[in-house]
C-alpha cells in the first residue's frame, strides 16, 4: 500500500496523514462516548444510543461505521428475526478505550477547577463589556 507512509512511519500533525481521520473519529464527541459506552460491554444500537444521551440515530449510524472502518468496533449481526445486531469493542478499542478513558476520568475529577475557570474567566468579560 503506497500511500506515502512506510509502514511504521506516521505522523498525525501532517495533513496527509492516514492517523488523523482515526484521531478524529476517537476524539470527537460522538467516538469518545461510544468507545466509552462499549467498554465494559457489548451493547445493540438503541441500547448504546440511550447509554450515549443526545446522539441522534444518524450520527451514531456514522460513528459506529466510522470506527468499524478503523477496526475498533465489530459489528456482529444475528440472523434472528428481528435482526438483532451487538457492538463491541476489538482488541485495538479496549487499547484505545483504555487511554480515553483515563482522559475522561481525568476531566471529571478536575470539574471543579474547570467550572471555577470558566466562572473567572466570564467574570472578567462581563467586567469588559462583553467586546
Amino acid at each position: 500500500m503506497d500511500d506515502g507512509h512506510p509502514l511504521g512511519v506516521f505522523d498525525v500533525f501532517s495533513k496527509q496523514c492516514p492517523s488523523r481521520g482515526t484521531l478524529e473519529h476517537v476524539t470527537g464527541r460522538w467516538g469518545s462516548l461510544t468507545i466509552g459506552a462499549l467498554h465494559e460491554e457489548s451493547l445493540r444500537f438503541n441500547e448504546l444510543r440511550r447509554r450515549v444521551d443526545g446522539v441522534s440515530e444518524k450520527m451514531l449510524s456514522q460513528t459506529l461505521h466510522a470506527l468499524e472502518r478503523d477496526g475498533l468496533v465489530h459489528r456482529e449481526a444475528q440472523p434472528t428475526n428481528p435482526p438483532r445486531v451487538d457492538y463491541e469493542l476489538t482488541p485495538l478499542g479496549h487499547a484505545v478505550a483504555e487511554r480515553l478513558l483515563g482522559l475522561i476520568r481525568l476531566v471529571e475529577g478536575r470539574m471543579p477547577e474547570v467550572l471555577a475557570a470558566r466562572e473567572r474567566y466570564d467574570e472578567t468579560r462581563e467586567g469588559l463589556g462583553a467586546r
